[in-house]
C-alpha cells in the first residue's frame, strides 16, 4: 500500500482524490464471495446468501446510530462521537455487554446508500468522527457506503472500533481509509480466549493486528481542541480472576507497539450474557484487581493512560 503523510484531513479524501478508493472498494467486495475478512476464515459466499460464524449476509446490518458521549475524551469533544453499532460480531464473547446486538443480532439490514446517509447525518449533527463499532465483518459494505458519502461531502475521521480479532490482510485494505483504530486487547492466554470467545488463536491475531494498525497510523495524534485526528487507541478490559492476563498485554503494548500508545485500562466489567453462569467471571472486578492492572501499566512504561475509569 502507498504510505500517506498526515495532511490535516481524513486520509480517505486524498485516496479518493487520487482515484485509489474505488479499486479498494471493489477489492473488498470480492472478499464476500469467499469470506475471509477475519481470522475465522469461514470461506462462505455471502453474496449468495451463505453465512458463516458472524451470521451476516451481503448487506450491512445496523443496530443503532447516534452521537455517543461515553467514549474516550479525544473522540467525544463537544459534539460527540458519531457511533454506528453494527449488528452481530466475528468474536461473540460470552460475556458481551452488547449481547442483544452481537449475539442476538438486533438491527436491520441497510443498503449502502442508507449507511452513507447515516454517516452524513451524524456529521451534520456536529459529531467529530464516524465510529464504527464491530465493523470487521462488514468492511466491504462500509467501504461501499464510504464511497457514496465522500461524493456527498463526508470529511471527518473514521474510527475502526473492534474486538482485536482481525486479519492483517483485511487491515491492509483499510490503510489510508481509517485514520483512527480503536481495538480491544481482551486475552493473552489461549485457554481463556477459547473458553469465552471460541478463539484460541486470539492473541496471535490481536498482536499482529495492533502492530499493523500502529504501522499505519502511529501513536494517537490530538489537535489543540483535544480531539483525536489520527492514531491508535487500545482498550483493555480488566476481568475477574486475572483471566485477561493484563500484565502480559500491557507489557506487549509498551514493548512491541509503543510506550506512547494511548491505552484505556477499563474497570467497567460486569457479568452479561452467559457470564452469570460462570463461576470465574460472574462478578465485577475488585478495586485491588483494577489498581494492580494500573500498576502493571505504569511498570511497563506506558505513558498515556486513560484516567476516566474509577472503581
Amino acid at each position: 500500500m502507498d504510505r500517506f503523510e498526515f495532511t490535516g484531513e481524513p486520509s480517505y479524501l486524498r485516496l479518493h482524490g487520487e482515484g485509489k478508493l474505488a479499486p479498494r472498494i471493489r477489492q473488498a467486495q470480492e472478499l464476500l464471495r469467499n469470506c475471509c475478512l477475519c481470522p475465522r476464515q469461514c470461506n462462505v459466499d455471502r453474496t449468495a446468501g451463505q453465512r458463516g460464524f458472524c451470521r451476516s449476509g451481503h448487506l450491512a446490518k445496523v443496530a443503532a446510530a447516534h452521537a455517543h458521549f461515553g467514549e474516550e475524551a479525544p473522540l467525544v469533544g463537544q459534539g460527540g462521537s458519531g457511533t454506528i453499532f453494527m449488528s452481530s460480531c466475528n468474536l461473540l464473547c460470552s460475556f458481551c455487554q452488547n449481547y442483544e446486538i452481537s449475539h442476538l443480532s438486533e438491527g436491520r439490514e441497510v443498503e449502502p446508500a442508507h449507511l452513507s446517509a447515516l454517516m452524513l447525518q451524524l456529521m451534520g449533527r456536529g459529531c467529530h468522527n464516524i465510529n464504527f463499532v464491530t465493523p470487521t465483518h462488514f468492511v466491504p459494505q462500509i467501504l461501499h457506503a464510504l464511497g457514496i458519502a465522500v461524493e456527498a461531502g463526508l470529511n471527518i475521521p473514521l474510527v475502526y472500533n473492534c474486538g482485536g480479532y482481525e486479519s492483517v490482510e483485511t487491515l491492509r485494505l483499510l490503510e489510508s481509509i481509517f485514520d483512527i483504530y480503536m481495538p480491544d486487547f481482551k486475552f493473552w492466554d489461549e485457554k481463556w480466549a477459547d473458553l469465552y470467545c471460541k478463539a484460541p488463536d486470539y492473541r496471535v491475531h490481536a498482536t499482529a493486528a495492533i502492530q499493523e494498525m500502529h504501522r499505519q497510523v502511529g501513536n494517537l495524534l490530538i489537535d489543540p481542541d483535544g480531539l483525536a485526528i489520527r492514531g491508535l487507541l487500545v482498550r483493555h478490559l480488566v476481568m475477574p480472576g486475572g483471566v485477561a492476563n493484563s500484565k502480559e498485554i500491557l507489557n506487549f503494548i509498551a514493548r512491541e507497539v509503543s510506550p506512547e500508545t494511548y491505552v484505556n485500562v477499563m474497570a467497567q466489567y460486569h457479568p452479561c450474557g452467559a457470564a452469570s453462569g460462570d463461576e470465574i467471571i460472574n462478578r465485577r472486578i475488585t478495586r485491588s484487581e483494577y489498581i494492580q492492572a494500573i500498576d502493571w501499566a505504569i511498570e511497563a512504561g506506558l505513558t498515556r493512560l486513560d484516567s476516566r475509569s474509577r472503581i
